[in-house]
C-alpha cells in the first residue's frame, strides 16, 4: 500500500515535466532546462543589461506596497521582477536580497542593488544601479518608479548573478 502511495505521489509530481523527462530518456535533450537559484543565471553577464532595461522600462508606473508588476511595483517588487525578466531568481524582499545575495566587492555597476534603512513597514528599501551615480527605484506611495541620483547611507550593495 505504501509503495502505491509513493508511486502515485511521484507520478503526480512528474506529470508537469513529462515531456522533459521523456526527452532525456529518449536522448533528445542535451541537458535539463536551467532551474533558477537565487543570484544565479546561466548567462549572468547578459542578464545585467536585461535587468536594467526592464527596470528602466517601468519608469512612471505607480508605487503600490506588495506589488511586483506589471501595473505597479513596490521597491523590492521592481528589483525582483527586473532580475526575473533577465532570467535570474533573487529573493523577493529587500531584506532577503541583502541577506541572500553576494556583496559587491569594488565599485558599483549597473544591476547592483543598494539596500537602505527606511521607516517604512519593512524597515528596508532597495534600488537598482542603472549607471554612473544613477539608480531606479519605486520609493513610496505617491511617487512613481523613477530614476534618481544614488543617495549615500546605504546599508549594503549586492550583486545578483555574481560569480557566473
Amino acid at each position: 500500500m505504501v509503495v502505491l502511495v509513493v508511486l502515485t505521489v511521484l507520478a503526480a509530481l512528474a506529470a508537469p515535466h513529462a515531456r522533459t523527462i521523456h526527452g532525456l530518456v529518449a536522448g533528445k535533450l542535451a541537458e535539463l532546462p536551467a532551474i533558477g537559484r537565487p543570484g544565479r543565471a546561466p548567462a549572468a553577464g547578459r542578464a545585467r543589461p536585461r535587468a536594467v532595461a526592464f527596470a528602466l522600462a517601468q519608469r512612471g508606473k505607480p508605487y503600490r506596497w506588495g506589488a511586483q508588476g506589471p501595473a505597479a511595483f513596490d521597491c523590492s517588487g521592481l528589483t525582483w521582477a527586473a532580475w526575473r525578466a533577465a532570467g535570474v531568481a533573487i529573493p523577493r524582499t529587500a531584506a532577503g536580497q541583502l541577506a541572500g545575495l553576494p556583496r559587491v566587492r569594488g565599485g558599483l555597476g549597473p544591476g547592483d542593488l543598494l539596500i537602505y534603512r527606511t521607516d517604512g513597514p519593512s524597515g528596508r528599501h532597495v534600488a537598482m544601479v542603472v549607471g554612473r551615480d544613477r539608480m531606479v527605484e519605486a520609493l513610496g506611495r505617491g511617487i512613481p518608479v523613477r530614476v534618481t541620483s544614488i543617495r549615500g547611507g546605504w546599508l549594503g550593495a549586492v550583486r545578483p548573478g555574481a560569480g557566473q
